[in-house]
């Protein structure tokens, strides 16, 4: 590819703040991460962005033609635009031109995208987005996954989930021994739907998933769990619900903590402490999703992103790279397989 360094194909006309954050978020991604950005998309409009900010830039613009609308049904459209952003970034990476791609445009075309183009890792049936949490033990997030690839599954998909997820949890989160755990509403191996009562034996047989039991909702944050699996429709109501707890919470302390002087004051004081805490709570410092199960790296960034989580969604596709997440999954399920 010319360099050594990590190149990542950010799609600049993907999401709510295409293409002035993209681009925002881009420029600090090369600048402090050490990484190459390609940012595909309309050139006139990346110009236009670049040209708001003052540091020099030598990121690489990638034309393409036209984007995929969260309205239209996602296969349909990436064939009758080949040439929109999401699809000429997957390009690259197939290419070799680029390492990962980072997108916070229509999710499901993401995922198309990249199943057309990059195709599924071996052992892999259904590929999953897995998203970090923060729970009550600081610096301990738990990976959901999937929270919203697939919304029917069958037990054999969240078996694979769960592998994937402890690799990922493993070698990018630095947790040693991840325990691993099954979303159900209840304890006990005979509790749930059928879907989760097969899973669970599933996940109790298999020797390379630390498995560790039924995580209830109550758990998911409490820090026991490292790697939780479930469907994606429960996984994606899940994230959102969490999200727009933690917008909850940070909204009532803006809000009741300058109240009368005693609060003015505690705000100055305790200003780097709320900072502490919105950087735990803001799911904008996790950057996005990570797409696992597909041959290249894909990260799903939320469609209201803006620079910071761009950079964060970079720093997370640099992460799986250095930890070749992509090479220990597919030698962890083959293994499994055989």
């Amino acid at each position: 590819m010319g360099s050594t360094r990590v190149r990542i194909a950010i799609d600049a006309m993907g999401g709510d703040n295409a293409p002035a954050e993209i681009v925002a978020g881009a420029l600090r991604a090369q600048e402090e991460l050490g990484v190459d950005v390609l940012l595909v998309g309309d050139p006139q409009q990346i110009e236009a962005s670049l040209k708001q900010h003052t540091q020099s830039s030598s990121l690489e613009i990638v034309p393409s033609e036209g984007t995929i609308e969260m309205s239209e049904e996602p296969l349909t459209a990436l064939r009758r635009k080949p040439k929109a952003s999401i699809n000429v970034a997957m390009d690259l990476v197939k290419k070799k031109r680029a390492d990962a791609v980072v997108s916070a445009g229509h999710s499901g075309a993401a995922m198309a995208a990249a199943l057309l183009r990059l195709g599924r890792l071996p052992g892999i049936d259904r590929p999953a987005i897995g998203a970090v949490l923060p729970t009550m033990i600081a610096g301990k997030p738990v990976l959901i996954l999937d929270v919203g690839a697939n919304v029917d599954c069958r037990p054999k998909f969240l078996e694979q989930f769960a592998l994937m997820g402890s690799i990922y949890s493993q070698y990018v989160l630095g947790v040693a021994e991840p325990k691993v755990g099954l979303l159900n509403i209840g304890e006990e191996p005979n509790k749930g739907n059928e879907l989760a009562i097969q899973t669970h034996q599933l996940l109790e047989e298999n020797p390379n998933i630390p498995f560790i039991g039924n995580a209830e909702g109550r758990d998911v944050l409490s820090g026991h769990f490292d790697v939780i699996v479930c469907d994606g429709f429960a996984g994606n109501v899940l994230l959102k619900f969490a999200e727009a707890v933690g917008e909850v919470a940070l909204q009532i302390l803006r809000e009741e903590l300058p109240r009368g002087l005693h609060g003015k004051l505690g705000v100055s004081i305790l200003r780097p402490n709320l900072k502490r805490i919105k950087q735990r709570m803001d799911h904008a410092e996790h950057g996005g999703g990570l797409l696992l199960g597909v041959a290249g790296i894909c990260i799903i960034s939320h469609g209201s992103s803006q620079a910071p989580t761009i950079f964060n969604a970079a720093r997370l596709a640099k992460d799986a790279i250095d930890h070749e997440v992509l090479d220990r999954i597919a030698v962890t399920s083959q293994l499994a397989e055989s």
